[in-house]
């Protein structure tokens, strides 16, 4: 069964993949709230929920919805649960850019490590 609003859905994250866990589900839920499938107000599950839902350790769910409560994707309201916030345009154009260099580096045959090491130099020179 899926939590509230149908989140997460089919969506598993990929064990198999080199990006962690907690990372996927936080790209997952950030993807989902910038086009709209998780719009603004959107209770997501409580962390123990999701957690057993999608069969990950509570503390990697837990992490997850923290960075996204830092980066003002979420806020957590206590006993009324995580609640997706409201995204401005400049996140969208900035999902746009990370999705066009992620399309770059793959064609270039870059490793997600690559492409992190050549994002954080950029980063870094600015």
């Amino acid at each position: 069964m899926s939590g509230t609003n149908g989140f997460p859905g089919t969506w598993k994250p990929n064990t198999g993949s080199s990006v962690p866990l907690f990372e996927q589900l936080r790209l997952n839920i950030i993807e989902r709230a910038d086009s709209g499938t998780l719009a603004a107000g959107t209770r997501l599950p409580a962390v123990r929920s999701l957690a057993t839902e999608l069969g990950l350790a509570p503390h990697t769910v837990a992490r997850a919805y923290k960075e996204l409560e830092a980066a003002g994707v979420v806020a957590t309201r206590g006993r009324h649960g995580t609640i997706v916030c409201a995204r401005d345009e400049a996140w969208s154009s900035l999902t746009a850019a990370a999705a066009e260099f992620a399309t770059a580096a793959k064609a270039q045959g870059a490793s997600f490590a690559e492409a992190v090491q050549l994002l954080a130099a950029a980063y870094d020179a600015e």
